[in-house]
């Protein structure tokens, strides 16, 4: 036949030439295709423009070139002018211009040949832009995980033969809500503390020392308690929730659950997310107690307020609606804590180290997400005059 495939056409070994002198030229010939790189990667590794003042790269004879033979053309343009000289000019023939121009744009994306002209840049670029994509489809992913999570529910109390899972429920609810006591209570009495503290010393400048109950009734109750309740939960209850979830994805379990037709949210997801809620309003309220319980101590050795005047000052100070105010948050911190420990449990990958990088960034999620959603209630609380 007049015209053969490559297929059945005999193939052309590369070769590779180099000619120093002022202009260091650099003449490519034959197939450089991926079976040559390595061959030729190692001839190109001892090319040097010590004594060159310009060079170029001749690929006209190049009789086949694929994708790898072009980054290894690409390459070597990138590395001859890194060491100084201006750009190489790049011949090659003109039907593989289109495949080259291609290699090139796509390493040029990835900073591997942008030289010293930033390359940083693209990288950093690609990173927000990877990272904003994985965020908003993480943001759909939880949303369409909590609209299942509110079906279950209403499927589970509205169906009577669907009984919540009760001895589930009961054994998170003692997880993530007695246990929870002692931690909670002491850092919510150290902060007291430390509030009452810092109000004390400012306010005696003015001789208003009196108004650090003020001070300490409405941080506790309107922000603090709810704030550290919910963090603490995110870090103990939230974490525990995807390194079990996740554990269970590793030892194939929750696979084995869907094979014998088990709802692995009814029984996994549903009833830790509704011990959350149960848990951490009466978790913020006992913050709130303590807190202010560690303020009062506080006041009483600094200030030597009595605790019936710490309870008239706190009683004028604060009124039901501010102790509501941090009350109403916290189904909303705990439905967050619970979705995001249980949606990264779920998508936890079977190897150990995804269990520990999943466990990491629910907290970390968690954390932030309560707190947007914290400030968020502040602005609306503030319109709204609550």
């Amino acid at each position: 036949m007049k015209h053969k495939t490559l297929l059945s056409r005999a193939r052309i070994p590369a070769t590779l030439s180099i000619e120093h002198g002022p202009t260091l030229h650099v003449v490519a010939a034959g197939d450089w295709v991926i079976s040559e790189v390595a061959r030729l990667d190692g001839q190109l590794a001892k090319l040097s423009a010590a004594a060159a003042l310009k060079a170029t790269i001749d690929a006209r004879q190049i009789t086949h070139l694929d994708t790898a033979g072009s980054w290894l053309l690409l390459r070597t343009q990138s590395a001859l002018e890194q060491e100084g000289l201006p750009r190489p000019e790049l011949l090659v023939p003109s039907h593989y211009a289109d495949l080259l121009a291609k290699v090139s744009d796509g390493l040029a994306f990835h900073g591997a040949v942008s030289g010293r002209k930033g390359p940083w840049l693209y990288a950093f670029l690609e990173r927000i832009g990877r990272e904003t994509t994985r965020i908003l489809a993480q943001g759909y992913q939880i949303v369409g995980f909590l609209g299942q999570i509110s079906l279950e529910t209403t499927e589970a109390i509205l169906t009577p033969q669907r009984a919540l899972p009760w001895p589930a429920l009961t054994t998170q609810i003692e997880d993530c809500g007695l246990t929870a006591l002692p931690i909670l209570g002491l850092l919510a009495f150290l902060l007291g503390i430390v509030i009452a503290y810092q109000g004390a010393g400012q306010l005696k400048r003015f001789g208003a020392e009196i108004y650090t109950v003020n001070l300490l009734g409405v941080a506790v109750l309107r922000e603090i308690g709810g704030l550290i309740a919910a963090i603490i939960v995110a870090g103990r209850s939230g974490s525990a929730f995807t390194a079990q979830i996740g554990t269970m994805r590793v030892n194939d379990e929750i696979d084995a659950m869907q094979t014998m037709g088990l709802n692995v949210v009814e029984i996994l997801v549903l009833p830790r997310v509704l011990a959350l809620l149960i848990v951490l309003p009466l978790l913020t309220l006992y913050a709130d107690v303590m807190g202010l319980f560690g303020g009062y101590i506080m006041t009483y050795s600094d200030l030597g307020l009595t605790f019936p005047a710490f309870l008239t000052q706190l009683q004028s100070a604060v009124t039901l609606s501010t102790l509501m105010v941090g009350l109403i948050k916290a189904p909303v911190f705990a439905a967050i804590i619970g979705l995001v420990g249980c949606f990264e449990g779920l998508r936890v990958e079977r190897n150990a180290e995804s269990v520990g990088r999943l466990t990491t960034r629910s907290v970390v999620e968690a954390v932030f997400l309560v707190i947007v959603f914290d400030a968020g209630f502040s602005i609306l609380f503030s319109v709204l005059r609550f």
